[in-house]
């Protein structure tokens, strides 16, 4: 232990002195600058909070890090937990701890964590039982074979073979319509289910309506009684679709302590202050990489400077950050729930949503909070 804190101390040092060496030739803002910076998490009975220190992170990172959330255009909020703790906090562009923000499409890592707790329930028998079992209204209407082979695994893990909806203004319409069940026939397979990875918001959105289907209530409801209420979550709106159901793809609006609660109750393999709130198997399933390579598309191999390998789980995306593996949530605009088993740590963002504005300007500002928390997670020392 003595040795591992010997090296745990010259690698703050190290960084130390790397960001002054760095400041000085005028890349980054002066050691007095830094010093300046407040993140102090405010005191609540909801988070127990620390000190960047005391959980083993060298507080001048952090203080970087926040020197830079203050200068984004968008940026409404970052967090920091280390070892459970909360240890950093800030609030940026007018918002506040109290706001509940659009998650946008990180709700998909939600929904997911609602499929898993309905299996667990016994309510789908497994992923492997099949997308028209739960929906025999349009099992008639069905013209393509491949599309009664499809299972709830291959919707989670965007392998169905429907497409990516901005593809096409007819598809963008359909997503935009809010009535989806009929889809289900109407969108054209662009792939042989389980043999492609194709980015689906509708995918998301049956996975919601299978879940209230099977409670035999609202999404939302459910996940009060099972997700929320254990981890102390107060949610805010969720919006729907033309038939009432809540949207899988996305529009859950939470605090982003609230988010961050999330992030732990993965990093935690389904355990929130002593309960199992989603089992320890499927959390381990829901961060597999189930694709490489996913979102190439529209990203590249790389999501701005620092996130690379793109994998994709169960409605969780992954990729390797600098010297770390990390599982995340995303949502459009730079919401972000990013987990670091390896440090213990969950990183928040939340943002500007850009809601249904899918434009240059909105990518930028979305890969400006993957570029901040890529960089952050790229400073880190190993440990």
């Amino acid at each position: 232990m003595r040795r591992l804190n010997q090296r745990h101390h010259l690698a703050m040092a190290l960084a130390a002195m790397l960001l002054l060496l760095a400041s000085l030739a005028g890349c980054v803002p002066s050691i007095e600058d830094l010093e300046a910076v407040s993140y102090e998490p405010i005191a609540g009975a909801d988070w127990e909070v620390s000190t960047p220190e005391a959980q083993g992170l060298d507080p001048m990172l952090v203080a970087h890090l926040y020197y830079e959330a203050a200068q984004m255009e968008t940026l409404y909020s970052l967090l920091v937990i280390k070892n459970g703790y909360l240890i950093a906090e800030g609030y940026y562009n007018g918002k506040s701890i109290e706001q509940k923000f659009r998650l946008q499409s990180a709700t998909k890592s939600f929904t997911s964590a609602l499929v898993g707790i309905a299996i667990d329930q016994g309510l789908p028998t497994s992923v492997d039982q099949k997308m028209v079992d739960f929906f025999p209204e349009v099992v008639d209407d069905i013209t393509d074979p491949r599309k009664m082979q499809i299972t709830l695994q291959q919707l989670l893990q965007m392998r169905a073979g429907f497409p990516w909806e901005e593809s096409h203004p007819d598809l963008w319409a359909g997503l935009l319509s809010g009535r989806y069940v009929p889809l289900i026939q109407g969108f054209p397979l662009v792939a042989n289910p389980g043999t492609e990875y194709h980015y689906s918001n509708l995918t998301s959105n049956w996975l919601g309506i299978i879940v209230s289907r099977v409670a035999g209530t609202t999404m939302k409801s459910f996940a009060e009684e099972h997700l929320f209420s254990p981890l102390g979550i107060e949610p805010g709106e969720w919006g729907t679709d033309a038939e009432g159901h809540n949207n899988g793809c996305g529009d859950l609006h939470l605090t982003a302590r609230d988010a961050a609660k999330f992030g732990l109750l993965y990093l935690n393999d389904g355990v929130y202050d002593g309960t199992q709130v989603v089992s320890a198997d499927w959390v381990q399933a829901s961060l597999q990489s189930y694709t490489q390579d996913a979102f190439s598309e529209v990203a590249g191999k790389k999501i701005g400077r620092h996130f690379r390998d793109i994998g994709y789980g169960y409605q969780w995306w992954s990729a390797t950050v600098g010297d770390y593996h990390v599982d995340y949530a995303a949502g459009h605009g730079g919401q972000l729930i990013v987990i670091i088993d390896e440090l213990e740590l969950v990183i928040v963002t939340i943002a500007d949503p850009f809601y249904l504005v899918h434009t240059g300007e909105s990518w930028r500002n979305e890969k400006a909070c993957f570029n901040l928390v890529g960089g952050f997670v790229d400073s880190l020392p190993s440990e």
